[in-house]
C-alpha cells in the first residue's frame, strides 16, 4: 500500500488495483474543529457545505463526480447492493439507501463510498469485467464474511470471477489495539473453527484480534489471489485518522473510494 501526498491532501492506494480509489485519511479537507479536516461522514454534526467541498476536492483528485457516488447506509449488516445511475447521489445529494455495508457496480463513471473510524475498508476490482466493490466491515461484518460475499455478489452479478478480483484492505484499528473479551474471539472460533486462532492473541484475561489478517484469510478463502494489506493503525495514528475507540463520538470519519471505469482493454 502506497501513501500518497497531494498538496495538503493524504490518501492511501493499493498498488494491485488500477481502478481510481483512495483510502482517505483526515487530512486535506476543509472541516474544521474536531472534524477537520476531511471529513467524508455526512451524519457526523458537520455543516453540509464542508462536506461537499470535501468531496470536491476528493473528485478533483481521484477523477470522479460527487452527484455520481453512492453511499451506504452502514449498519455492521452482511447485505451487498448492486448500484447503478438510479443510485447516483444516494446519500450526499438524495435520500441514502436502506441498509447495507457493502456496494458493487459495473456501471461506468459510478463512485462507491464507505465509511470508517476503525473499522475495515474492503476494495475490490476486477479488471477483466470492470467491476468494482467497496465494503464496511466492523468485527460484526467481518465475522459475517462480508468480504467474501462481496466476491460471490461481484461473480453472481457481473459474472466475475474470483481469482480476476483484486482486493485492498486499508487502514483500520490494527491487532495492536482492538482488545476485546472472550465474547469476540468466542464468535470467531465458532463460525470458522480453530485455524482463526492464528489471528487471536490472548493477553491479560483479553483478546488482540487481528482484523486485517481474518478479512485476508476470508478474502482468500473466497478465491481472491490477489491482496493489497494496508499496516496503518487507525487507533496508533490520531493525527492521520479518526479512531471512534480513542475518541467515541467526537470524531469525523475517513473511508474509501472507488470508480468504475470502462473494463480495460
Amino acid at each position: 500500500m502506497q501513501t500518497v501526498i497531494n498538496e495538503q491532501l493524504w490518501y492511501q492506494v493499493a498498488e494491485n488495483i488500477s481502478a481510481p480509489h483512495m483510502f482517505t485519511t483526515r487530512r486535506g479537507g476543509v472541516s474544521a474543529g474536531y472534524l477537520g479536516s476531511m471529513n467524508i461522514g455526512t451524519r457526523r454534526g458537520d455543516d453540509r457545505e464542508n462536506v461537499l467541498k470535501n468531496y470536491d476536492i476528493l473528485g478533483k483528485t481521484l477523477g470522479f463526480d460527487p452527484k455520481k457516488s453512492v453511499h451506504t447506509k452502514q449498519t455492521h449488516t452482511d447485505i451487498v447492493r448492486v448500484a447503478n445511475e438510479s443510485l447516483w447521489g444516494a446519500g450526499l445529494y438524495t435520500p441514502e439507501l436502506s441498509d447495507c455495508d457493502g456496494l458493487i457496480t459495473n456501471t461506468p463513471e459510478t463512485a462507491l463510498v464507505i465509511f470508517t473510524a476503525d473499522c475495515t475498508p474492503l476494495l475490490f476490482h476486477d479488471p477483466v469485467t470492470g467491476a468494482v466493490g467497496a465494503a464496511h466491515a466492523g468485527w460484526r461484518g467481518t465475522l459475517s464474511d462480508i468480504g467474501g460475499k462481496t466476491v460471490r455478489a461481484m461473480e453472481k452479478a457481473f459474472g466475475c470471477c474470483p481469482e480476476n478480483i483484486r482486493a485492498a484492505i486499508g487502514p483500520n484499528i490494527g491487532a495492536c489495539c482492538f482488545e476485546t473479551d472472550r465474547d469476540v474471539p468466542d464468535a470467531f472460533f465458532a463460525r470458522y473453527g480453530v485455524d482463526i486462532g492464528a489471528y487471536i492473541t490472548p493477553k491479560d484475561h483479553k483478546f488482540h484480534v487481528d482484523l486485517k489478517k481474518i478479512n485476508e484469510y476470508l478474502l482468500r478463502r473466497a478465491g481472491v489471489q490477489c491482496v493489497d494489506v494496508s499496516d496503518h493503525c487507525t487507533a496508533c495514528n490520531p493525527d492521520l485518522y479518526w479512531s471512534h475507540r480513542k475518541v467515541g463520538g467526537q470524531r469525523g470519519s475517513q473511508g474509501a473510494i472507488i470508480l468504475c471505469k470502462e473494463k480495460e482493454k
